[in-house]
């Protein structure tokens, strides 16, 4: 039996428009619980005229799995741009159509089944035919789980 997962991920990403920097903290409470000892950052995402409110992941200071996610999307090269990473028991999922973000979010997976579910989830909400998509890969899979992906997708690439 597999441990615990990792303390979740908490973020959320806010057009420019509607971000107020006087306080962040609300932002990302509208979407998640936040407790009073959590760190509150922010980070622009310029090329989706957004800013990404989070948590910070602690003395590290690195900036969220999402963040990367949403800044390498435009390094897949189909005009249906899916990026994932499934780390640490979480999918961070960011789908695009060349510059328009359709969705973005962070699903907890704890198997890399779940995480398919999820992706799959996605892509038929939008309405995208994983037969004639690429998926981007942040971070490198197993074999296995690799060649799982290939079965549905035209392609799977490592960024």
């Amino acid at each position: 039996m597999a441990g615990p997962l990792p303390k979740r991920p908490k973020c959320t990403l806010v057009p420019s428009d509607f971000f107020n920097p006087e306080n962040p903290r609300e932002a990302l409470q509208r979407v998640c619980r936040v407790d009073d000892g959590e760190e509150v950052k922010v980070a622009a995402v310029p090329q989706f005229g957004a800013f990404l409110v989070y948590v910070s992941g602690g003395e590290d200071n690195s900036l969220p799995e999402m963040y990367h996610i949403l800044t390498r999307l435009e390094e897949c090269r189909d005009y249906n741009r899916i990026l994932l990473s499934w780390t640490g028991g979480y999918l961070h999922l960011a789908i695009a159509q060349g510059r328009t973000l359709l969705l973005s979010n962070v699903y907890e997976a704890p198997d890399f089944t779940t995480a398919q579910y999820y992706l799959f989830l996605a892509l038929k909400s939008l309405q995208l035919n994983p037969e004639l998509s690429t998926v981007c890969l942040l971070r490198p899979l197993c074999e296995d789980d690799r060649m799982s992906l290939y079965r549905y997708f035209k392609s799977v690439e490592v960024l």
